[in-house]
């Protein structure tokens, strides 16, 4: 069964470019001109990835983003016109996985999509059985699932990779420019304190999962998965 992936844009040539090219990849996709008609066929029927602009009549990509993120880890691609940093910052942060600055190619915005599900999806050609763990938080790392105490963990795709990389690195503290690169794919400087927030939401959900494992803050510096005490 093929994905399905809902847009919004206001732009009506953009919708129906983007529209064009992930049908012809064998996406099934529906598009909308603002987000309060996405957020409605999301809630009745969620989709497998949203794809929003942040400019748009009524509720901004952003907020949207921010409210689909509360009900669902569904992967988020946001595209706009908006190329500042904080703009790229603060949509990461409120939960999207991935930022494209318009203008972009489509086949560009077809790649970040296909590279977002292969992340979700069991890679055949590698091992199935392949999994790190700290403390009581298990992830197999092929089949991109958490548990903690033996229980699933619902964990944005971001968050996932986030997770997976401190973990990895848990021998040594882990800078906020390294995750800007190496987790969020930052190829520029920007303000390091970008990944705090993500840090924060991520450390919640720990907590609330009762791991006994914690990401601690390495001051002036970075960050570090430790043991509760």
């Amino acid at each position: 069964m093929s994905k399905v992936i809902y847009i919004a844009d206001d732009e009506k040539n953009i919708r129906e470019l983007l529209y064009s090219f992930l049908i012809s990849e064998g996406f099934s996709v529906s598009a909308f001109s603002n987000g309060d008609d996405l957020l409605a066929a999301f809630l009745e029927k969620p989709s497998d990835m949203v794809i929003l602009d942040i400019m748009m009549p009524g509720t901004d990509g952003l907020s949207l983003c921010s409210l689909i993120r509360q009900k669902s880890n569904v992967p988020i691609i946001i595209v706009s016109a908006r190329d500042s940093e904080i703009d790229r910052i603060t949509g990461i942060t409120l939960g999207s996985d991935d930022y494209l600055t318009k203008p972009f190619s489509p086949m560009e915005l077809v790649a970040r999509a296909k590279a977002l599900f292969r992340r979700l999806t069991l890679d055949k050609s590698e091992s199935s059985f392949e999994s790190i763990s700290f403390g009581n938080i298990e992830i197999n790392i092929s089949s991109r699932s958490i548990k903690i105490n033996n229980v699933a963990f619902d964990a944005t795709p971001t968050e996932l990779a986030l997770l997976i990389y401190l973990i990895q690195n848990s021998t040594k503290a882990v800078s906020r420019d390294e995750l800007l690169k190496n987790v969020w794919k930052f190829d520029f400087d920007v303000d390091t304190r970008a990944t705090d927030d993500v840090i924060k939401r991520l450390r919640k959900k720990l907590v609330a999962a009762e791991a006994n494992a914690k990401i601690e803050s390495v001051w002036g510096y970075g960050f570090k998965m430790g043991m509760c005490e």
